[in-house]
């Protein structure tokens, strides 16, 4: 997963810097369930974890920045989880807020100022790709244009090529754990999927009555290896790109409002975010 200084900085800006007025342009009733399918009571919970984790990993980049040795902890992470909605708690919404905000702003400044050289250090890397990359796509609860694109455009972009770099023992192990026989029909089975979400978004922005009924996944599935069965790999993986630079298309087109859309905005999410995420290739 590319790293750099310039991508973690649009995160901070254009996904961070957003999520909490996209989630207040949620209706309501919208809000509270998907506080609750993120298993928080509410909202200013959820802020104050990733507010928590923000600042635990900035500890550890200032120490690598500064050249010191980052203490090593073992989390207990419910505990540290509790005890960072406990820490809030009792603070005035709107102070709370303005914190929030605050520490958004002053994490970009950090990070702003250190050497683009640090964004390659592994620890670093690694503590980024939880409290600012994952924890987005993890604490996902209003789509934006910026998250779809960026997962195509470097998550996704890279997904063929990571494979074919590991090793013929991790490349088994990782097949057998995702049910596929091999890396073919989980390709057909990505590009099938990403198809029928275009296609049903485009149909839903082409006409106000347009209906549709969501496949039976199992079924689906099956069809989605069989259609592919016969086709090279080089020709699949071409057609995987096409299909990828499409959605990208497709993506930068769409109206603002598209995205307050649940239909559009659940083939979204489920096809191009949280797919990613059901089939993560090892490290």
């Amino acid at each position: 997963m590319p790293i750099t200084k310039e991508r973690t900085l649009a995160y901070i800006e254009q996904e961070w810097g957003t999520y909490v007025e996209r989630f207040q342009r949620l209706p309501r009733e919208k809000q509270e369930r998907r506080v609750r399918e993120q298993g928080y009571e509410r909202f200013r919970d959820m802020l104050a974890h990733i507010l928590a984790w923000w600042e635990e990993g900035m500890g550890v980049i200032r120490a690598v920045a500064e050249g010191r040795e980052p203490e090593r902890k073992q989390y207990d992470f419910d505990v540290f989880n509790a005890e960072a909605v406990a820490k809030y708690r009792d603070w005035d919404e709107a102070a709370f807020m303005a914190h929030f905000e605050k520490m958004r702003q002053k994490m970009a400044a950090d990070l702003r100022s250190m050497p683009d050289a640090l964004f390659e250090h592994r620890r670093v890397r690694a503590w980024l790709h939880g409290i600012i990359f994952h924890h987005a796509r993890e604490h996902l609860v209003a789509l934006s244009r910026f998250l779809v694109a960026d997962m195509l455009e470097n998550e996704w972009a890279e997904y063929l090529a990571n494979f074919q770099r590991l090793d013929e023992a991790k490349k088994k192990e990782f097949l057998s754990k995702q049910g596929f026989a091999n890396f073919h029909d989980l390709v057909a089975h990505v590009i099938g999927w990403w198809e029928e979400g275009a296609r049903i978004i485009t149909g839903i922005l082409d006409s106000p009555s347009f209906t549709w009924q969501p496949p039976n996944t199992d079924a689906f599935n099956r069809e989605l290896i069989q259609k592919y069965a016969a086709w090279s790999d080089a020709d699949l993986f071409r057609h995987f790109e096409a299909v990828r630079l499409g959605l990208l298309d497709l993506i930068a087109d769409l109206p603002d409002d598209a995205f307050l859309n649940e239909d559009i905005e659940g083939w979204l999410r489920d096809d191009v975010v949280a797919h990613y995420d059901d089939h993560p290739l090892p490290a």
